[in-house]
């Protein structure tokens, strides 16, 4: 898994709209499909533009994002 930076918002309801995501300093907009929570904490599915879906998961006990599913997006110069 790789920590990432999270741009997102919380509703009341405790549900999380991911706007993008920072990866090698880069800002990416992304897609977001479901989510849930479990005992490792709340899971996001996401889409990066032409990469395959990916996972997001926000750990309760550090507030932190990890990146779960896939390789890093290919940048193309």
């Amino acid at each position: 898994m790789t920590s990432v930076g999270v741009e997102c918002t919380f509703a009341q309801d405790g549900r999380i709209q991911v706007r993008r995501i920072e990866l090698d300093g880069r800002w990416l907009a992304v897609e977001q499909g479901r989510q849930w929570q479990d005992q490792t904490g709340r899971h996001v599915l996401i889409m990066v533009p032409n990469e395959p879906v990916r996972e997001l998961v926000l750990r309760p006990e550090t507030l932190t994002w990890e990146l779960r599913n896939g390789r890093a997006p290919t940048f193309l110069a």
